[in-house]
């Protein structure tokens, strides 16, 4: 059964019908929520708020767009209204994997550059405008197109485009060094 069929049930008052669904985007939406605030018990509180409102607005869901792009909407929306709340300028959580290709624990001094390399980006991602952050977090955390971007956060696919380069010359200006620095 796809999103969409499910959301009709759900709007018929199916409970099984949301469970399923929940099971089925909970980890995705957790994960999303947890980049954007930091925090395991922030992005359990929103997951759950996600979700409470997809139940409660079901009945309104439209199947003429993207399930993924409908739910990320609302999850984007609520991650946002929870950062303005407590007045908080940007945070995402990054995560590198300090083990190499082969499964082996690293040299000390490779976990330790790995470590100043996700500080370095987890303040250069934190120091990115919210639009450019939640673009980013969209496309490169959960693969969705630019035009599930443009739907989830209720602009153009050219506004996601810029967005995207811009959160990316951003990047790159705080984490590449420049020719002949250092």
């Amino acid at each position: 059964m796809n999103d969409d069929q499910l959301m009709t049930r759900i709007a018929a008052g199916e409970e099984a019908a949301f469970r399923l669904l929940v099971e089925r985007w909970e980890r995705q939406v957790h994960a999303f929520h947890w980049r954007m605030t930091a925090s395991r018990e922030e992005a359990e509180d929103l997951t759950q708020d996600t979700f409470l409102k997809v139940h409660a607005h079901a009945g309104g869901y439209r199947p003429e767009g993207r399930f993924k792009s409908w739910l990320f909407r609302i999850a984007g929306n609520l991650s946002r209204s929870w950062a303005r709340r407590r007045k908080i300028v940007g945070w995402v959580r990054f995560d590198l994997d300090v083990h190499d290709r082969a499964g082996r624990e690293p040299a000390p001094d490779a976990v330790v550059a790995g470590e100043q390399l996700r500080q370095r980006l987890q303040r250069a991602l934190a120091g990115l405008p919210p639009r450019q952050r939640e673009a980013l977090v969209l496309r490169r955390y959960h693969d969705l197109s630019q035009r599930d971007i443009a739907a989830a956060m209720g602009t153009s696919e050219g506004a996601v485009e810029s967005l995207l380069v811009r959160a990316l010359e951003t990047l790159r200006r705080e984490l590449v060094p420049e020719p002949g620095a250092g």
